[in-house]
C-alpha cells in the first residue's frame, strides 16, 4: 500500500521523534496502518521524491521552510515551530494560511501566559517583557489583555545589533516578573544564563517557554511537549484521511504542561498560588 501521510522532519533528534511516534501512536489507535505513513527528513526528502501524498506533516522549521517554498502543493500542515517562525515562512515565501496550508503552533497564546500569570503570583501587579525582531509584531496583543489581567505590562525593545543588559536592567527594575517570549532575538543560548543570572538578583521571577530554562533557572515554563504535539497532529490528520481540509486557521496547542522550580521559588520566598 502507498502511504498517503508524509511526515518530514527538519532533522534526526529526541524530540522530534517522539512527536513522530506519538503521532503514529495515535493514528494507529484509531485505525490507520502504519504503512500509510512515511517518515523522512527534509535532506531525505529533497525535491524530487513522490508527490502523491494526501498530506504532508512538517516538524520544525527547516522542513516548514522546505515544504512551504516546495513547487510541489500538497497540503502541509507544520508543526513544532513557533507562531513567529511559521508567521516568517509565509512572508517570505508569499504564500497564505488555507485549506491547504495550516500549523499548530509550538509556543503558547499569550492569555495562556498571562492566566498562569495570575494564577500561580497572584500579587504580580508588573509583568516585564523584552520584544524582539519577531515577537514585537504580537505586543498590541499582549496590550490589550491589560484591562482584564489587572497587569501593567513593562516592556523594552530590543535591538538585535545592541547589548541586551539595559533593556534588561530597565525592565527587572520596574517589574515582578519577567515574561519570556520565545524570540532569538532576545533569549538564545548565548544570552539566556546572563538574563536568568540578572533576574534572580534582582529577585525578579522568570516565566519562560521551555522546561530546559527552568532546569537553567527560570521559575516557571508553560510549554507543550512533542508527545502532545504529536496527538494533536494526529486529530488532523485523521481529518483529512477522512476528506476534511485543513483547518482554515493556525492553532495553538490545546493540551500543555507547566515545569516549576521549586528552589528557584524557595529562594524568592514565593509560595505559588498563594
Amino acid at each position: 500500500m502507498a502511504a498517503s501521510v508524509l511526515v518530514v522532519s527538519s532533522e534526526r533528534n529526541a524530540a522530534y521523534g517522539e512527536a513522530a511516534e506519538s503521532l503514529m501512536t495515535e493514528l494507529e489507535r484509531g485505525g490507520v496502518a502504519r504503512t500509510e505513513v512515511k517518515f523522512v527528513t527534509v535532506s531525505e526528502w529533497g525535491e524530487g521524491g513522490d508527490r502523491s501524498f494526501k498530506l504532508v506533516v512538517t516538524l520544525g522549521f527547516e522542513a516548514a521552510q522546505a515544504l512551504v517554498a516546495s513547487e510541489a502543493r500538497p497540503p502541509v500542515l507544520s508543526a513544532l515551530l513557533p507562531r513567529s517562525s511559521f508567521e516568517r515562512i509565509l512572508r517570505v515565501s508569499g504564500r497564505k494560511v488555507s485549506g491547504q496550508l495550516s500549523a499548530i503552533y509550538l509556543d503558547q497564546p499569550l492569555s495562556r501566559q498571562v492566566a498562569l500569570i495570575r494564577l500561580a503570583l497572584p500579587s504580580v501587579r508588573r509583568v516585564g517583557v523584552l520584544w524582539g525582531t519577531e515577537s514585537f509584531i504580537h505586543a498590541p496583543a499582549l496590550r490589550s489583555l491589560a484591562p482584564s489581567s489587572g497587569f501593567q505590562f513593562v516592556e523594552a525593545n530590543v535591538i538585535a545589533s545592541e547589548p541586551l543588559f539595559p533593556d534588561l536592567k530597565r525592565v527587572l527594575d520596574d517589574s515582578d516578573v519577567l515574561l519570556a517570549l520565545a524570540d532569538p532575538t532576545v533569549f538564545n543560548s548565548n544570552t539566556i544564563q546572563n538574563v536568568l543570572l540578572a533576574s534572580f538578583r534582582a529577585r525578579v521571577p522568570v516565566l519562560a517557554f521551555s522546561p530546559a530554562y527552568v532546569r537553567a533557572g527560570a521559575l516557571m515554563a508553560l510549554y507543550v511537549t512533542p508527545t502532545q504535539v504529536g496527538q494533536q497532529v494526529a486529530f488532523v490528520v485523521r481529518g483529512v484521511l477522512q476528506g476534511k481540509p485543513l483547518p482554515s486557521s493556525p492553532s495553538y496547542a490545546q493540551n500543555f504542561s507547566v515545569a516549576v522550580h521549586e528552589p528557584v521559588a524557595r529562594s524568592l520566598g514565593l509560595a505559588l498560588g498563594a
